[in-house]
């Protein structure tokens, strides 16, 4: 009887299988080239092992495959792609907008927000979310953010002489208190014993996010649940909800004393002055990104839920990619001295104008430093990787790829292709130089996506890598203690070396400069 019944289970998995690959989906799918695949679980095996060995699998198969390349996973057909004209056309359709599975463990912290959301309620959460964005409004965080980066210099300072820093918990620790500032309105280090909770939970999220993407078939969710790890979520997700809506109650109460005046005037470059009518004892405080969306919510656009998904989604999103994004400019910073110094050369010369003062204009002025900037982006994309189900069929550049496919794009082969960047592995700031990028293809360089699902937050992260960098680099020499040559890689949420990446920061003897 069992014998029997394990003979049906494989006759059934032998038709499923000729099914799957057989029929109209998976004819087309199995016409673009690809690893060879096992009977059952398709190309599982080739992506066991290390997020290491993983990651070097991925590089592995997109250089082989070039430019297009399809394996299954069980069941479910990934097709990757890097050229150019496949990642426009994709990018920049209206109707593949979709984000993969691959998204679903961050939806128990950051639920359906501007990065996970689809269809009608991203277009509406996207309406309302970028006036946050405006130039007046940027303005006003660009304060927040040189104020971070003043701190983070003068943490170096007090420790005095020569200090090695990892990099990537340092810039981590103040990403995170900018973000929360911009987003929020609440500054991490005014928090006590709840900011280190706050941080431990952020960071331990972004563990769980990794243990439960390298394990499929944990996106059953009750299966994840009953694990030790979704367990041990749950109370993360409580620390993490309980914080950012205890800060979204008291906002709403402080605008409620205000009279909600603030509100009102969002994005006014007025707004700063004080109301004769504003209550005593009641300080004015910065606006945030969460002022707009309680407008928002008061005008029955977001429930408090809504809030919190975008207050979250923020968090997450704004740190994480700012710090890896500071870690690998400053390694490449530390690697090329006459890089370094024609950046030092250009901040000093800045500040000299501006009476040593940092601004959005000087920040906003500052060419070479910012074609730095972009070429580590180009090397080092934060977001290397995104996934998208196809709506319906797509014509790529060969091959027809059938609707409901899941298409990695993948941002980190396209930035090295030697096709469109002559000697790619080469940090060289003046690909960026305006005569060079005019005739460059627009899809080739994507560190913050392209089309209708571009990051919403790229200016304001130019800005925030900005006023990071320049004090830094005004005040000390970098020096590389761990080389890139070196550099190991992860599969991560975000581009993450899999080892410290320490850079030696040497005071700069300036006599009387200042900050």
């Amino acid at each position: 009887m069992i014998i029997t019944i394990f003979l049906l289970l494989i006759l059934i998995l032998l038709m499923y299988n000729y099914y799957l690959h057989h029929g109209r989906n998976g004819r087309l799918i199995n016409l673009i080239p690809g690893p060879p695949r096992s009977l059952f679980v398709g190309n599982l095996f080739d992506f066991l092992g290390s997020r290491e060995k993983l990651w070097e699998q991925l590089v592995t198969l997109a250089n082989q495959y070039y430019p297009i390349l399809k394996f299954w996973e069980f069941i479910l057909p990934v097709v990757s792609i890097r050229h150019p004209d496949d990642l426009e056309t994709i990018l920049s359709s209206t109707k593949h907008i979709q984000k993969s599975f691959l998204y679903d463990s961050l939806l128990p912290w950051l639920g359906t927000g501007l990065l996970t959301s689809g269809g009608a309620k991203w277009h509406l959460r996207r309406k309302i979310i970028t006036p946050t964005f405006h130039f007046n409004i940027l303005q006003q965080f660009v304060e927040i953010l040189i104020e971070e980066g003043d701190s983070m210099t003068k943490s170096l300072k007090n420790t005095e002489g020569t200090v090695v820093q990892d990099l990537v918990p340092f810039f981590s620790k103040h990403t995170l208190n900018a973000i929360c500032e911009t987003a929020m309105g609440t500054s991490l280090r005014d928090l006590g014993a709840s900011q280190q909770r706050y941080r431990e939970a952020v960071h331990q999220m972004g563990e769980h996010f990794i243990y439960r993407l390298m394990r499929p078939w944990l996106h059953v969710n009750w299966i994840f649940w009953l694990t030790p790890t979704g367990r041990e979520q749950r109370k993360i997700l409580k620390i993490l909800h309980g914080f950012t809506e205890q800060i979204i109650a008291e906002r709403k109460l402080y605008h409620n004393r205000t009279n909600n005046q603030y509100l009102k005037s969002f994005g006014n470059e007025t707004s700063a002055e004080r109301d004769d009518a504003e209550p005593i004892g009641i300080r004015k405080k910065r606006l945030a990104m969460l002022d707009l969306l309680i407008a928002a919510s008061r005008e029955g656009l977001m429930t408090d839920l809504d809030v919190r998904e975008e207050i979250d989604t923020f968090m997450f999103e704004g740190h994480d990619t700012t710090a890896m994004g500071l870690c690998f400019i400053f390694a490449l910073l530390a690697e090329h001295k006459d890089i370094q110094d024609r950046v030092r050369n250009e901040i000093d010369t800045a500040l000299q104008e501006n009476d040593e003062r940092y601004t959005m204009k000087l920040l906003q002025d500052l060419p070479y430093l910012d074609r730095c900037i972009k070429e580590a982006l180009r090397l080092y994309p934060s977001v290397f990787l995104i996934s998208r189900y196809s709506a319906e069929d797509v014509k790529l550049q060969s091959y027809l790829v059938p609707a409901g496919t899941l298409v990695s794009l993948n941002i980190y082969a396209v930035h090295r292709d030697p096709n469109f960047w002559p000697n790619p592995d080469i940090f060289d700031p003046d690909r960026f130089l305006p005569e060079k990028i005019r005739n460059r293809h627009p899809y080739s360089y994507l560190p913050f996506s392209a089309g209708p699902r571009n990051c919403i937050g790229q200016r304001f992260a130019m800005l925030e890598l900005k006023a990071m960098i320049a004090p830094l680099v005004h005040n000390f020499y970098l020096e590389p203690i761990d080389y890139l040559k070196n550099l190991r890689m992860q599969v991560d949420l975000v581009l993450r070396p899999a080892h410290p990446l320490r850079v030696k920061f040497i005071p700069v003897c300036k006599g009387n400069s200042s900050l």
